[in-house]
């Protein structure tokens, strides 16, 4: 990854911190995980786990290897591009597209990596396991599931706008293209 690719991410955000410990001849040896999710709110994210004796240092792992772990999602305007279920271990989400306006309708882990995502318009469910940390990679495998209407059109050997509905595909080239940038006229 080029050295400026993490130019446009926003501030890491803490999905659950968790104090474990290990038992050992003298007692227990408390140390801290922290799940972080990060993105630039505009189609790209990534998750990461990280593990240490001290909080802080827990986050700054986790942050580390979210940075790492980023990936592109398949975004149709605000919304994902079709219903998808993402799965990891006992962890089930349903991610669905939603109208324009909707908002983001998730509870907690998949909620935050939506958000981050920047997917405006969702709607999820939790389907199996209600750990933060099944749920928030079942979201992440949801979002890696999703397929772009191009590629299935080559895959199909037909062309995008003979199965896409058209306010989809237009969505979905709108959010490939990128945000409008006006230039100031004087």
């Amino acid at each position: 990854m080029p050295p400026d690719s993490n130019a446009g991410l926003r501030e890491s955000r803490v999905i659950a911190i968790n104090r474990v410990a290990k038992v050992v001849k003298g007692g227990r040896r408390f140390s801290f995980t922290a799940l972080v999710v990060i993105g630039d709110g505009a189609g790209r994210v990534g998750l990461g786990y990280g593990k240490a004796k001290e909080v802080p240092l827990a986050i700054q792992k986790g942050t580390e290897e979210a940075k790492k772990n980023l990936f592109s999602v398949a975004l149709a305007g605000s919304t994902i591009v079709h219903p998808v279920i993402g799965e990891m271990g006992a962890g089930r989400v349903l991610l669905k597209p939603a109208a324009p306006g909707t908002g983001v309708i998730a509870g907690g882990a998949a909620r935050a990596i939506l958000e981050e995502a920047g997917i405006h318009d969702v709607l999820a469910k939790s389907l199996g396991s209600s750990n933060a940390i099944n749920v928030a990679r079942a979201t992440i495998a949801g979002l890696r599931a999703l397929q772009r209407p191009d590629q299935v059109a080559k895959r199909r050997g037909l062309s995008a706008e003979e199965f896409t509905p058209k306010g989809l595909l237009r969505a979905y080239t709108e959010s490939e293209r990128g945000p409008i940038v006006y230039e100031d006229v004087r």
